[in-house]
């Protein structure tokens, strides 16, 4: 059966009532469909009522009402007030039966359905998320929110998909028209959440991303990321001295003692400073290809030139966080390195499980965020090329 390519909108509202998390938790554990790109779009007025008429192209008198809804509330939402756009989380999803799967986990919209009460069970992320208030003994809509858009088929999905492709090609990855009262202290930083929580379909993203929330920082940026061997290596660059640092001098002496032991002799000191050069510092550069393996998934020890350069085995999710103090806001919460030694209701306390697979990282300073989004090209998304590249396969 031949693979789908579709989407999920996270709708203004959902993201601006810190829903994020709880829709991105249940899109990743409740199917098996992989999760490739992700764009945080502020849709311009064009966009927007380009992507609400063809919310209008739907087949069925079932379906009609809905489209219309559908249409009317991205004409209002989606389009730019008060001289500011509004964020929209855009996800791509591939695999076998993607737009019904999808679809399926967002739930129904139609007033049939979401009117009726009892028939509401919490399974979906519209049954917890999404509202239809009609007026009692009318048809009329009083309040609508969907939570999340996506297409029903294949044949609805490739328009849009086409047409959110030439205009995400044309943005930036970060939105950079958020507005705050006092501009004082306001801070970007980094977050990557890590391999360990991409190994099988889990909530433990969305998870993340939920616990984050409580900082009251936006996201205005995200992104499917392989770290390449290089970008590791250039990453965690600064690490690989600290380790030097801390691991050579205590491999370095009990490699003395064993030998001591197993031989039945006294080392001289300086024995000692030649096993600190040669097994310690060997031992601290074999953490340190640990380090850049999983975060790329291969050793840089055994790369080639060419494989330094290629998209990693393993994938990661890269966001932007911006708002007051929102480097120590997003480290308060994700707690220190080492997760035995992070408090409770810290991330890392709740997800990692060493100081190495320690579910995900964040800047420590501005200059970190500058150095790191630099790094990992911050302000580039390949959502885009994935489309366009299934589109013409």
């Amino acid at each position: 059966m031949a693979e789908e390519l579709s989407y999920i909108l996270i709708t203004p509202y959902t993201i601006l009532k810190s829903r994020t998390g709880g829709v991105v938790a249940r899109l990743l554990s409740r199917s098996d469909i992989e999760l490739v790109a992700a764009q945080m779009i502020a849709p311009s007025k064009e966009l927007a009522e380009k992507y609400a008429a063809s919310l209008l192209e739907t087949v069925g008198a079932r379906d009609k009402r809905a489209a219309k809804l559908l249409s009317d509330y991205v004409k209002r939402t989606f389009s730019p007030s008060g001289g500011r756009r509004h964020r929209v989380m855009m996800l791509m999803f591939k695999g076998e039966n993607t737009c019904s799967k999808l679809f399926s986990i967002a739930g129904d919209i139609f007033t049939d359905t979401r009117s009726d009460s009892s028939r509401i069970t919490g399974e979906t992320i519209r049954d917890t998320y999404a509202d239809l208030v009609i007026d009692p003994g009318s048809d009329d809509v009083r309040y609508f929110e969907p939570a999340v858009l996506t297409p029903l088929s294949p044949e609805f999905a490739i328009p849009k998909l086409r047409m959110f492709a030439e205009f995400a090609a044309k943005e930036s990855n970060l939105v950079e028209n958020m507005k705050y009262d006092d501009p004082e202290g306001i801070e970007r930083t980094l977050v990557i959440i890590k391999p360990d929580n991409w190994r099988f379909p889990s909530s433990k993203p969305g998870n993340i991303i939920d616990m984050f929330s409580r900082t009251g920082l936006r996201i205005i940026g995200c992104k499917v990321n392989r770290m390449t061997v290089r970008d590791a290596l250039e990453f965690y660059g600064p690490v690989k001295n600290v380790l030097r640092e801390k691991l050579a001098p205590k491999i370095g002496e009990k490699a003395k003692v064993l030998l001591e032991d197993e031989f039945n002799i006294k080392l001289e000191m300086s024995c000692l400073d030649c096993l600190v050069g040669s097994v310690g510092k060997a031992f601290a550069d074999d953490q340190f290809s640990q380090i850049v393996e999983f975060m790329s998934g291969r050793r840089p020890d055994e790369c080639s030139e060419e494989d330094l350069d290629t998209p990693g085995l393993v994938k990661s999710m890269v966001l932007v966080y911006e708002g007051r103090d929102a480097i120590s806001k997003i480290r308060d919460v994700l707690g220190p390195t080492d997760p035995t030694k992070a408090p409770s209701g810290t991330i890392r306390k709740e997800f990692g499980q060493d100081v190495m697979v320690n579910t995900a990282h964040a800047s420590d300073s501005t200059e970190s965020f500058d150095r790191e989004s630099g790094i990992l090209k911050i302000e580039r998304n390949n959502l885009a090329d994935i489309i366009i590249d299934f589109l013409n396969d």
